[in-house]
């Protein structure tokens, strides 16, 4: 009895359990078939999507970049077939012994050779790496043939930028390289995050940069569960970049580059006077900006930046220099604005005394009794003293600043100075020192403190023989595919001085090219109709004692180059109907009159010889000018 009653109670026991585990089974069934419930129907779509995405990938791809055109449609910066050589790690037994027969082809340095190993130890065994670019046909046609003993190395097609006329317009168009650290975290642009993609650095590739890059195209490509890529399901192509058009004239450019190589260092620019269009802006020396494009090497990099001639900078915008004698223009009609008699006289016996100070004029002997146009004519240094004394440095700085001087044009390039134009407030504020008399003296033939650019002695000129209008210097004249939201043309305002004035100095600079006497009479265009009107200037880097005054002023061609004197000029043509303004700057070149008035002639002579008006150019934004003055 007492067994029966245990064998029952035993049983009883396992019954509970039995039936507490089989609750448990249920409940965990039930748990389960519920989160299945839950991941396969009500939450389906999203884990569909999930599944989707780690199966596809989406791939962004490089947008063919923006050509650069010149005014009649020649092609400054364009993209061409980029032949590249790429290594995949897990299609090679030996990435060392690959390397070695492919350096048997293609020569790779020891700087490129460690940049594929870092890359490769980097990047997934089936990501391939860059080995080389821009590989010629003959160099694809060697590989091509040796592929059995190259495994892992394959050919693959891109695009580059190239730039035809190289080291001519490099200053201007700049060049494209791979984007920086910096750059991408400071940009939500997608495209910088490609391995391939290339971005403007300098000159208008930099200053049009986002215009010119396009917009990504995508392709979806299946991938398995490492990410290999198993085929491509769709593609799309990206959108181009904008086309742009330039100012330039490319031969007129070529031109006055040619024309400088004869000097050390030198800059000259040309503008239409009435549009603001630059035409050419040449700088020497210069540099090959394809360089880049193609990977600069260090050796290389070391060359340019030690160069004590700096041929990466662009003298037009940001060499700055004493305008010398040029600045002369800016006095007179400023003088005339203030009320003085141009046909007055100022006696020149070659020095002038202020106090017990003593300005030298450039001629020992003087130049007698002068008047507003012989002082241009003659750049008389006593008459602009004695004009300078009576109108003051305000008035003097009010109309340079007039004229364009001593702040930057606002050219759509990077890198631009906007020079001095001294003051009384500027000289408290930067030297805290007050002004002082003599000071304006030498600041009325561009010496002192006051600097420019050439590209704003081109701008002065342009101002003062087209009618008073202060044109303003541009490089770009629109895009191909013109659209609502570009920027409006500029409007030219008056600078608000008597057409007279401006008469009488075009006048003064007629006298300096076409009379008898001028300082640039040698050096006059003498072809009918296309006579130009101009100012010299010579612009000292040295300080002569008195001492060397009583001997004789030595010689610039006696002194080392970096102790010569700057030479300028300044000009426009035609002058019965002013076209053409030109600026040139020869570093140290010695007198404006014998270098670098000549340099201006041929190019004035070269830009109306191919007389832009007559040829079909592209569509362009029309410059807001008067009516009559758009060209």
């Amino acid at each position: 009895m007492a067994q029966n009653n245990e064998e029952l109670i035993r049983l009883k026991q396992l019954g509970r359990r039995a039936l507490l585990l089989g609750g448990g089974q249920l409940a965990l069934f039930g748990l389960i078939a519920g989160q299945l419930y839950k991941l396969q129907v009500l939450e389906s779509d999203k884990y569909r999507l999930l599944a989707e995405e780690n199966r596809i990938n989406i791939k962004l791809l490089t947008p063919p970049r923006g050509q650069i055109l010149d005014r009649f449609g020649e092609q400054l910066a364009v993209n061409e077939q980029n032949y590249r050589v790429v290594l995949t790690r897990e299609q090679t037994p030996d990435v060392d012994a690959t390397l070695d027969r492919l350096g048997q082809i293609l020569a790779i340095g020891e700087e490129e050779r460690a940049r594929v190993l870092r890359d490769v130890r980097r990047n997934r065994a089936f990501v391939p790496v860059t080995v080389a670019e821009n590989l010629t046909w003959e160099q694809v046609s060697r590989i091509e043939v040796n592929a059995p003993d190259l495994p892992g190395i394959a050919i693959e097609v891109g695009q580059t930028r190239l730039y035809p006329y190289g080291s001519i317009l490099s200053h201007i168009l700049g060049y494209v390289a791979v984007v920086s650290e910096a750059e991408l975290q400071g940009s939500d642009d997608p495209l910088l995050q490609l391995p391939d993609f290339r971005i403007g650095k300098n000159g208008i590739e930099k200053s049009h940069d986002k215009a010119l890059r396009g917009k990504a195209g995508t392709s979806q490509v299946e991938v398995n569960a490492v990410g290999r890529m198993i085929r491509e399901l769709s593609r799309q192509e990206g959108e181009p970049g904008r086309e742009l058009i330039t100012t330039l004239d490319a031969s007129l450019q070529a031109f006055a580059m040619q024309r400088l190589l004869g000097e050390i260092a030198a800059s000259a620019v040309v503008m239409d006077v009435t549009s603001g269009d630059v035409l050419a802006m040449a700088s020497n020396p210069s540099y090959d900006n394809n360089l880049f494009t193609r990977g600069i090497s260090a050796a290389e990099w070391k060359t340019l930046i030690e160069d004590p001639l700096k041929p990466l900078g662009n003298r037009t915008i940001s060499g700055t220099y004493a305008p010398g004698s040029t600045f002369k223009v800016a006095v007179a009609l400023a003088a005339l604005e203030a009320g003085i008699n141009p046909e007055n006289t100022v006696y020149c016996p070659g020095v002038y005394s202020l106090g017990n100070a003593k300005f030298h004029c450039w001629k020992r002997g003087g130049h007698g009794h002068t008047n507003l146009h012989d002082g241009l004519k003659h750049s008389c240094d006593v008459y602009f003293y004695d004009v300078a004394k009576r109108v003051g440095i305000d008035r003097i700085a009010e109309m340079a600043f007039k004229l364009g001087l001593g702040k930057p044009t606002g050219i759509d390039l990077p890198g631009e100075k906007g020079g001095v134009i001294p003051t009384r407030d500027w000289k408290l504020a930067n030297l805290n020192e007050p002004w002082q008399g003599g000071e304006t003296l030498v600041t009325a033939i561009g010496q002192g403190f006051v600097l420019t650019t050439p590209l704003q002695l081109a701008v002065m000129s342009a101002r003062l023989c087209n009618g008073g209008f202060a044109v303003t210097p541009r490089l770009t004249r629109g895009f191909r595919d013109q659209r609502t939201d570009d920027p409006a043309p500029p409007v030219f305002e008056p600078l608000g001085v008597s057409a007279e004035h401006l008469a009488v100095v075009i006048a003064g600079m007629n006298g300096v090219t076409n009379e008898q006497g001028g300082t640039a009479y040698r050096n006059r265009i003498t072809e009918e109709g296309w006579e130009m009107a101009g100012k010299t200037g010579t612009s000292q880097v040295r300080r002569i004692t008195l001492a060397e005054r009583a001997q004789g002023v030595t010689k610039n061609e006696d002194l080392p180059w970096h102790r010569r004197d700057h030479a300028l000029f300044i000009s426009f043509a035609p002058v019965h109907a002013p076209r053409y303004a030109c600026a040139v700057v020869v570093d140290h070149g010695g007198g404006g009159s014998a270098v670098a008035a000549p340099i201006a002639r041929d190019i004035l002579i070269e830009a109306q010889r191919r007389d832009p008006l007559a040829r079909q150019a592209l569509p362009i934004i029309a410059a807001g000018l008067p009516a009559g003055q758009q060209g």
